[in-house]
């Protein structure tokens, strides 16, 4: 079985080292890993065309975004195979062998691996815990990987038509929705692992949830999960608050009950992730928690109107992804 491993970059010579040395170290070696460059002006290329340990091809493309990288890598990749990551991460010396084993079975199409936090910090201790799944949380039916750690046949991405290049985030999350909907639910591979360093910064954190909630707008994605949102921070807890001035205080004691159930999970990951910490460490973690969920929150109220707006003023043009 050929297998070809795809990455898209921009702009990552710092992260390059970390991601070429787990390409190199994997248990079932890639027959090649064909990386799209959008236009790295950082000495990417440079250090991209000196890797001498596979075979690696670079594909440039300019101004490019995610998903027209990807499309234009895979459709110059050799193998039957296609597996799926991206700079900056670090992989699991076995990810590429796991991820490709259920190939095996001429039925296979789709294969979701996974990814865990990888944290250098406190705060992205946090961050992870209170954005990233835990393989126990997954329902293995349902499970839409990212693109960090996904494989699939080259013909099941031409069949769905690979992903969408009108969309500059979520695109991966639209392509799980095609594959899923063309050939039922991924095989899940939660032991083909990809570390994922999380956002270092509440700042970057913000700008990475508005994109990704404007990416939900552009493409009509959870429009009852935005909505319940809103009616949460825009109406339901003003009431509250109004109810405890006017009425009786124990409306805020309700409110005030009620907030550690937004945090129960995130808390719990903690609790399981945190080997390596002091208790001091924890409980600094564990109060970042509050404020990442509700910076993200305020991000993707954010995000999502825009997303429509954009999808509005070219509605004449944005294809209509749900049609087979």
């Amino acid at each position: 079985m050929y297998v070809s491993v795809v990455v898209t970059v921009l702009n990552e010579a710092d992260s390059l080292p970390r991601l070429l040395d787990g390409l190199a170290a994997q248990t079932r070696p890639p027959d090649e890993v064909i990386v799209c460059d959008g236009g790295s002006t950082d000495g990417t290329l440079e250090r991209l065309r000196a890797e001498q340990r596979f075979l690696l091809r670079v594909i440039q493309r300019p101004g490019a975004n995610i998903s027209q990288g990807r499309n234009a890598a895979i459709g110059a990749a050799r193998g039957r195979v296609i597996a799926v990551t991206d700079a900056g991460v670090r992989l699991d010396p076995q990810w590429l062998e796991r991820i490709t084993a259920p190939f095996d079975d001429d039925e296979t199409q789709a294969v979701a691996g996974f990814f865990v936090p990888d944290p250098y910090t406190i705060f992205e201790t946090a961050m992870g815990a209170t954005v990233l799944p835990q393989a126990e949380e997954i329902n293995p039916h349902k499970f839409l990987p990212s693109s960090r750690s996904v494989a699939f046949r080259k013909s099941a991405w031409a069949t769905v038509g690979g992903y969408p290049e009108w969309l500059d985030y979520c695109e991966d999350l639209i392509f799980d929705l095609r594959l899923r909907d063309r050939y039922e639910a991924f095989v899940f591979a939660p032991d083909a692992l990809v570390h994922f360093r999380p956002r270092p910064s509440l700042r970057a954190f913000f700008v990475q949830y508005y994109r990704y909630a404007r990416g939900d707008g552009k493409a009509d994605l959870f429009r009852r999960r935005h909505i319940i949102r809103y009616l949460t921070y825009l109406v339901a807890a003003p009431l509250i608050a109004v109810a405890g001035g006017l009425e009786s205080p124990w409306w805020w004691a309700l409110y005030l009950l009620s907030l550690p159930g937004m945090f129960w999970v995130p808390w719990r990951r903690l609790v399981r992730m945190g080997d390596d910490l002091s208790r001091a460490q924890k409980l600094q973690a564990a109060l970042w928690v509050p404020i990442i969920r509700v910076t993200g929150d305020v991000a993707k109220m954010s995000g999502y109107p825009a997303g429509w707006w954009w999808r509005w003023r070219h509605r004449a043009q944005v294809p209509d992804w749900r049609e087979p």
